[in-house]
């Protein structure tokens, strides 16, 4: 788990020869931690219930313990907030994620967005903005959305 704001920088470098292994795995982490975290900020007001899908769904996609999970969130509140773009971490899901990966993200994106029963404008945007840097078709972006949204009216 990156524990530092240096670890967050040493780790989106590209990675080198010399590099340790589970360097990328924490690169990918921290970039789908991020995603989910600027849907939750996309919002005009965190609510906890947001914050609850957030860490719900770093603990699914990458089995995580509930200390770990919060530790993640915590560093991709950091990061997210002094992120200028979200290519440099859109760029290493669309390498690293299958198409079913990459739609697995965006429905976890969607269960935030959808987490406090209201889906805003901004929160959109940021998903489809998303999903656009991941080579999501079109169709399949809106079908992912379809759970969330049915979870959101009680369904």
């Amino acid at each position: 788990m990156l524990q530092t704001r240096k670890d967050l920088l040493d780790h989106l470098r590209p990675a080198g020869p010399a590099a340790p292994p589970h360097a990328a795995a924490h690169v990918l982490q921290l970039a789908t931690a991020v995603m989910l975290v600027e849907v939750m900020r996309a919002d005009t007001s965190l609510h906890d219930d947001e914050h609850v899908a957030v860490l719900l769904g770093l603990r699914e996609k990458f089995h995580l313990g509930a200390d770990e999970a919060q530790r993640l969130s915590d560093l991709a509140v950091t990061t997210a907030r002094q992120a200028t773009d979200l290519f440099s971490f859109t760029q290493h899901l669309d390498s690293q994620f299958d198409m079913a990966q990459k739609l697995r993200m965006i429905e976890l994106m969607w269960g935030v967005a959808y987490a406090d029963g209201v889906l805003s404008a901004h929160e959109r945007h940021v998903l489809w903005r998303v999903a656009d840097l991941l080579h999501v078709p079109q169709g399949a972006y809106v079908l992912a959305r379809m759970p969330a949204e049915q979870a959101a009216r009680g369904g």
